[in-house]
């Protein structure tokens, strides 16, 4: 990929992707705006050399219809909050209006398109509605490494229309520390596993197995594991249908002398509620009428001394159900342990981002990646549809 560097941009239309899908209260006000200040270098750059920059993202699922809850109006505000230079909200993402906005930008201006996802061509990866967007454009830029795992218009057939590309900042970081954690990573290697579904990891498990030395499973996946071997995990979530897979990722881990921890202890409750009793279970069957509902105290220790000893972690997906207080301390004590271990460490995730905030340890975390499920399917796969795009 080129570099955002290597572009001159003075007097040029870029087209920058980026990836404003920040949460938005029931006022329509931004609850965190951590996704827009993740470009602003890119932004600040191209504007500080003199781009006509046009600022294209999605915001949630509006499936092809206009949906005034899901504007990028605030996104614009935010924007304009942040950087000196004069933003434009245009009211459309492409038509007539649009293109007249696009020609009267002077240097170092930008023009912020409404969401993306108002058309159904964009999921649709549509040649002709990426035309529309190419349209007036000299350069195209991505940004969006959030959402580079989609082969949506703009993300790959507007980047196959215009000639000269580039990625930016955010996404060079992303790619750079993520590939040292496919291709060359500092063993041992540690990954830290958590969630609720077995079915939604497979890939990524199985392509850990030939690189990491340790593969710490936590959430409710790991009762997927344990009664896939005829274990009792009361009314656990568990899926049923995945037993076969779950016992040939154990066999997989055996063969290849991979380290596959499951929990040792586990803290159970009547229901996944911040009211329920609780107690801890070191054995199983557990009884009927429980669930596990996080890492009990001793599988916190044990995962904690193999994250001491690594040298790369990759964590991804909470150990229980973490947003109840009571149920955290599982998730809390792994983010601390992962902090602490002096490894090179990559968390991706909502969920585990927001465990290392609640753990107060954001800042001592190597890189926090910004795109969940761009992060798995990067560590599965080596590659995106997005990064393919910019490499063509």
């Amino acid at each position: 990929m080129k570099p955002v560097t290597d572009l001159d941009v003075k007097g040029k239309r870029v087209f920058l992707r980026v990836d404003f899908n920040v949460p938005l209260d029931e006022k329509g006000e931004i609850r965190d705006d951590t996704r827009i200040r993740s470009s602003l270098p890119t932004i600040q750059h191209l504007l500080g050399r003199g781009a006509r920059l046009i600022v294209a993202s999605h915001m949630g699922r509006p499936k092809g219809k206009i949906d005034p809850r899901m504007s990028l109006r605030p996104t614009a505000q935010r924007l304009a909050e942040l950087v000196p230079n004069n933003i434009v909200m245009a009211p459309a993402v492409v038509g007539e209006e649009v293109a007249g906005l696009k020609k009267k930008l002077s240097d170092g201006e930008a023009l912020v398109l409404e969401n993306l996802r108002y058309h159904q061509e964009e999921e649709g990866n549509d040649p002709a509605f990426a035309a529309r967007l190419a349209e007036d454009i000299d350069i195209y830029v991505n940004d969006a490494f959030g959402s580079s795992h989609r082969a949506h218009a703009s993300v790959v057939a507007l980047a196959d229309l215009v000639p000269v590309k580039a990625a930016g900042f955010l996404m060079m970081k992303e790619v750079e520390y993520l590939r040292k954690a496919v291709r060359t990573p500092v063993k041992p290697y540690v990954a830290v596993l958590g969630g609720a579904k077995v079915s939604d990891k497979i890939e990524i498990i199985e392509s850990l197995l030939a690189k990491a030395d340790s593969v710490l499973i936590g959430g409710a996946m790991a009762y997927t594991f344990l009664k896939a071997q005829g274990l009792g995990v009361g009314k656990s979530l568990a899926e049923d249908e995945q037993r076969d897979t779950a016992l040939d990722i154990l066999a997989k881990a055996r063969d290849l002398g991979v380290s596959f921890r499951l929990p040792v202890d586990h803290l159970l409750a009547t229901a996944a509620d911040a009211e329920a009793d609780t107690q801890i279970a070191e054995v199983l069957p557990f009884p009927e009428d429980l669930m596990g509902v996080d890492i009990g105290p001793k599988t916190v220790e044990a995962y904690a001394a193999v994250i001491g000893q690594a040298q790369t972690i990759f964590w991804n997906g909470p150990m229980g159900i973490f947003e109840i207080e009571n149920f955290s301390r599982g998730t809390v004590g792994i983010a601390r342990a992962v902090a602490g271990s002096g490894a090179v460490s990559i968390v991706g995730g909502g969920d585990s981002i927001a465990a290392v905030k609640k753990a107060g340890v954001k800042d001592r975390i190597s890189h926090i990646s910004t795109g969940g499920g761009a992060s798995l399917e990067f560590i599965a796969y080596g590659t995106l549809p997005g990064i393919e795009a910019l490499e063509r």
